[in-house]
């Protein structure tokens, strides 16, 4: 079988249901994690109940970064996209690097950490070969199979990649560098947009091992 679930929290609105309002101590959003954990962890369950979890591929990602602003940084003490720099819309890291788990018994190994670029794209092409399914021609062009990354393998599958930002701001990332086409956010942090001055640099590039 194959399910795709996606699930409309922690999107905005935030309203989680009343067991899990004042779960956590970052509130109503992080309210509404703690309800998206507990909705992953049945799901877990009822593999378990059904005798499926330990030949099933489970993946569990998001299609962009938190919306997490400066100010509830500041107000909460906590940082939604970890270390990196923006948030949900944005250019930066912030709004495109997002967790990507796998759990896979006997082919995935608990508590691997792999450190090749992977888009949800690849999953297209990754379960065609999960499946022993060859890709035609013009099929899934820009998808690259992670099986191997998913075993645990640093593999190198995917040599690049191109992002966008709400407002069309695009970026290239390939490897540890990332060139940011314009300069601002493109997003919903402030600066979206920066005027370039005359002598200033057109866009950004950033080594991401150092920044």
């Amino acid at each position: 079988f194959f399910l795709y679930m996606p699930l409309t929290a922690p999107h905005t609105p935030w309203v989680p249901t009343d067991p899990f309002i004042g779960s956590t101590q970052v509130g109503s959003y992080g309210d509404f994690v703690a309800q998206v954990d507990a909705v992953v962890g049945e799901v877990a369950a009822s593999l378990e109940r059904s005798g499926v979890a330990g030949e099933t591929l489970v993946v569990f990602t998001s299609d962009n970064g938190s919306h997490w602003p400066e100010a509830d940084e500041e107000r909460w003490e906590h940082m939604a996209n970890g270390p990196w720099r923006g948030q949900k819309a944005d250019i930066h890291e912030g709004g495109h690097r997002v967790p990507f788990l796998v759990r896979w018994p006997g082919e995935a190994q608990a508590g691997a950490v792999v450190p090749d670029l992977v888009s949800l794209t690849d999953l297209y092409a990754s379960f065609a070969e999960m499946l022993g399914r060859t890709l035609g021609e013009g099929e899934a062009e820009d998808s690259f199979s992670q099986l191997a990354a998913f075993r645990g393998a640093a593999a190198g599958a995917r040599p690049s990649m191109v992002q966008h930002s709400l407002d069309g701001m695009f970026a290239f990332r390939s490897g540890r560098w990332k060139l940011i086409e314009a300069r601002g956010t493109g997003g919903f942090t402030a600066p979206r947009r920066v005027e370039r001055e005359e002598g200033a640099p057109e866009g950004q590039l950033y080594d991401l091992q150092r920044d």
